[in-house]
Order: C-alpha cells, then sequence, then structure tokens
C-alpha cells in the first residue's frame, strides 16, 4: 500500500491528501513564485495529478491563471496556498508547508538565475528548469 500524507490549508477549509512518492522536491527561485509565497524561495513537491486528491473544500478552492504554465490555486476562505497546477508539463506543485507529515527533502533549486537569497546546500542550481521539463538544464555555481 502506497504512502498517504495530508494536509490542509490555513483555516482547515480545504484538505488535501497526497498518495505515493513526489516526482520531486526542491526550491524554486523565480520572481512570480517568490510573489506567490511572499518569500524569498518556494518550497515545492511535484506530483502526478492521480496522486493528489481534495478530500474536503474543494468548493473553496480558488485559482489565478498567471501563465500557461501555472495556475496557482488556495482557499477562497482563508486566502491560504495550496498548490500549482502545471498542466503542460503533467504535475502537480503541492506546496511542502501544506503537507506537514511528508518528510520534505529536496533535490534541487530551480529557477536559481533569479535569486534574492544564495544557499549553500551543496544540492544542484539549475538556471531555470530541467531539460526535460523545457529548460535548459544548465547548472550554475553555488
Amino acid at each position: 500500500m502506497a504512502d498517504s500524507y495530508k494536509g490542509s490549508c490555513f483555516c482547515g477549509a480545504v484538505e488535501i491528501e497526497v498518495t505515493g512518492e513526489p516526482e520531486g522536491m526542491g526550491y524554486c527561485h523565480c520572481s512570480s513564485c517568490r510573489s506567490w509565497s511572499a518569500g524569498p524561495v518556494n518550497a515545492f513537491t511535484l506530483w502526478k495529478p492521480e496522486a493528489v486528491k481534495i478530500t474536503k473544500g474543494a468548493d473553496k478552492i480558488s485559482h489565478v491563471q498567471q501563465s500557461e504554465l501555472s495556475k496557482r490555486q488556495f482557499c477562497s476562505s482563508c486566502g491560504g496556498h495550496l498548490m500549482t497546477a502545471h498542466a503542460p508539463i503533467g504535475l502537480i506543485d503541492v506546496y511542502a508547508a501544506v503537507i506537514p507529515s511528508l518528510k520534505f527533502e529536496p533535490g534541487v533549486h530551480v529557477n536559481y538565475a533569479e535569486t534574492v537569497l544564495p544557499m549553500k546546500d551543496g544540492l544542484p542550481k539549475l538556471k531555470d528548469f530541467p531539460a526535460e521539463l523545457g529548460g535548459s538544464g544548465e547548472v550554475i555555481p553555488e
């Protein structure tokens, strides 16, 4: 049986369950994620859509479609950020803070060329995205 991890928005009106293991975890440094998360980096966990289930409060989910790549979803009651659907690449980013029972084990930094908070943690720092997700795949120095 696959592991499952549960989480919710800030007020608890929306509950999420993810099943299995994420396709990847890491940090995004792009200006869009920084603005959305109100922080210098955004901790992401990427899942296939079939692994993500809304178990409560689906009617409370609102979204903003900033680009074709990112449909950001949040709770309409508290404004708590939940996830970003990345339909063109077939993945959903459930923000790491939303699922606290999942041990966050980052493997990469993406969009590091835009960083405002340099991090020396030994993880690969990609200029933009991995090549298999449409980026250059270029690794840049810490």
